[in-house]
Parts: C-alpha cells; sequence; structure tokens
C-alpha cells in the first residue's frame, strides 16, 4: 500500500496553523504610553505611546522578523508586566512590575538626567478605551542605575 502523501501535511498542519481554543475569553487589551516629565508634580503635557507600530514592512523585513525579532520580543514582555501590574494581588509583584515596566522604558528614552517619567496603562476595547493605571513620577536616572 501506498504512504498517503497529504499524512505528513496532517500532523504538521496544527503547527503552522494556531489553534486559538486555549483563550478563555478575549478581554480588554493593555496600552503603555509613558511622559518625561521636569518633576513630580509637574502634569502631564503629552503621552507618548510606548512602542509604535512601523507603518509599513518590506516583504524582506516581514520574513527577516519571522526568525530575528528582539524588539516584539520586549514588547511583549512589557505587555506581560502591565497585565501583571493590573491584575498582581501580592504588592511585591505589582512592585516589581511597575519598576522593571518603568526601567525598560527609561533606557530607550533620550532625556536629561534631571527628568522624570511617568508610565500609564490604557485598556483598549473594540467600543472603548479607558485609563487603568497612572505611576507616580521617578527619576530616570534612577531608573537607569537600577
Amino acid at each position: 500500500m501506498l504512504p498517503n502523501p497529504l499524512a505528513g501535511l496532517r500532523l504538521l498542519l496544527p503547527a503552522i496553523v494556531p489553534s486559538w481554543r486555549f483563550f478563555d475569553a478575549v478581554g480588554d487589551s493593555p496600552r503603555i504610553d509613558h511622559a518625561v516629565v521636569a518633576g513630580p508634580g509637574t502634569p502631564v503635557v503629552r503621552w507618548h505611546t510606548d512602542d509604535p507600530r512601523v507603518p509599513h514592512l518590506s516583504p524582506a523585513r516581514m520574513i527577516r522578523r519571522l526568525f530575528w525579532n528582539p524588539a516584539w520580543n520586549d514588547g511583549l514582555y512589557r505587555v506581560s508586566l502591565a497585565e501583571r501590574l493590573l491584575t498582581g494581588d501580592d504588592p511585591r509583584t505589582v512592585a516589581h512590575s511597575e519598576r522593571e515596566l518603568m526601567r525598560r522604558i527609561a533606557r530607550g528614552l533620550d532625556a536629561a538626567p534631571g527628568d522624570w517619567l511617568r508610565v500609564r496603562i490604557r485598556l483598549v476595547t473594540r467600543d472603548s478605551e479607558r485609563v487603568a493605571y497612572e505611576s507616580d513620577a521617578v527619576r530616570v536616572s534612577d531608573l537607569i542605575a537600577s
């Protein structure tokens, strides 16, 4: 009897096309924003999106990103930190998540030594958006040094 040529494809197909059944429900999507301010009591003039999407990718760059994309992995980690910050029951977990999130953002900034950083987390759904968290100001140089 000849082997079925599609048998191998049937085994490989679940690895190529993911199954999304492991999600219980689709919830709010966290978006991280940051602002650099002059001091702890200074109001925020403008919030900046933490990781803005690139408007256009060439096909070659898309293929390269399938195999090597450390910035995307870091972005996923930041979103994971934001989720833990919002849902954490343990104060140590919340404090760690906040500190690590702010530290990663501070390292990517071009800020002066006296600048302070604030972070907010927005929860976005298809129909609405709300601010779920807003941090106090932390000195950027303290975050980078830790």
